[in-house]
């Protein structure tokens, strides 16, 4: 039995469970908007036992061999129309979530990500000396409520970038004259800033042993936002150099993560830089541009553990 946990609607969540329908896998699927009326019973002694209700539909937790995650923050989903109902229902959604976390905790499954792997997406910096230690180059980076000391690093890196410095999803942007003259917020948002690096974007997804490289041509700060500065992106399939896909292996090893994606520059000079690593990386986009398999290599990751 494959256990798959998230938001029905979200593509990669979808095209995963499509992929191990087609090859014939039993599958349970928790729709996170269905867990306001799921039961879960959780027994850990000798053996890691319980079962998952949802409706009808029972799963026999000792009986899973692969779980793949693809959740997001319970607490901001919209479980219906009525604010009363509506916490409720969150609430209710919440325990079961918090019980299946710690079910994973302990299980013997296969999970696609364990939790403790994906923690070092909360902070970006921790990440960077993570990624840094694999062998990939890394912009200079600061992380500060100064604005003078911000002024200076400008200074001397001529042109930076800004981010958030949490795991959640922020556009990065060139840091401009006017972001300059609202250094003063900052007191009040500790924030990231590189120093900018030049070159051409690739987003690589690491399924176990394969690698799936994309490359991508855009003039814009953040190709993912470009339609916000007028600019488009163009997606196609590339090949990586043998050493620099084996440092994403080895990255995504080191990382804990079965299934990762990675944000590379390689620059003029030809200088492979990272970024970032996501742990759960939403793929369809590159995918759908590049006709690379990559929610079929997850599910033969799945598949694999179901037949171990």
């Amino acid at each position: 039995m494959i256990l798959l946990w998230g938001a029905a609607q979200d593509r990669p969540f979808a095209q995963v469970r499509e992929a191990l329908e087609r090859r014939g896998a039993t599958v349970f699927v928790l729709d996170q908007m269905d867990a306001p009326r799921a039961q879960v019973e959780l027994r850990v002694g000798a053996d890691v036992a319980g079962e998952l209700r949802v409706g009808e539909a029972r799963c026999d937790l000792a009986a899973i061999s692969a779980t793949y995650l693809r959740c997001y923050d319970a607490r901001t989903l919209d479980f219906g129309p009525d604010a009363a109902d509506r916490e409720s229902a969150r609430r209710r959604a919440l325990d079961v979530e918090d019980v299946l976390a710690g079910w994973l905790e302990v299980t013997p499954a296969f999970v696609v990500n364990p939790s403790t792997a994906m923690a070092s997406n909360g902070s970006k910096p921790y990440q960077l000396a993570l990624i840094r230690k694999a062998g990939f180059a890394t912009p200079d980076t600061l992380v500060s409520t100064d604005p003078a000391a911000v002024k200076k690093f400008h200074k001397r890196h001529r042109e930076i970038i800004y981010k958030s410095i949490s795991g959640v999803r922020s556009i990065v942007s060139r840091f401009t004259a006017e972001h300059a003259e609202r250094l003063g917020d900052l007191r009040w948002c500790p924030t990231q800033f590189q120093q900018y690096i030049p070159g051409r974007d690739f987003r690589v997804h690491t399924v176990g042993e394969e690698v799936f490289a994309c490359e991508i041509i855009s003039e814009a700060d953040d190709y993912r936002y470009g339609a916000r500065q007028g600019l488009g992106a163009e997606l196609r399939a590339a090949t990586l150099p043998a050493d620099c896909a084996e440092r994403c292996r080895a990255l995504a090893r080191a990382l804990g993560l079965v299934v990762a994606g990675i944000d590379l520059r390689r620059t003029p000079a030809g200088e492979w830089f990272c970024f970032e690593v996501n742990p759960s990386p939403a793929f369809s986009y590159y995918e759908s541009a590049t006709g690379q398999p990559i929610a079929e290599a997850v599910a033969g990751l799945l598949m694999a553990a179901k037949a171990s």
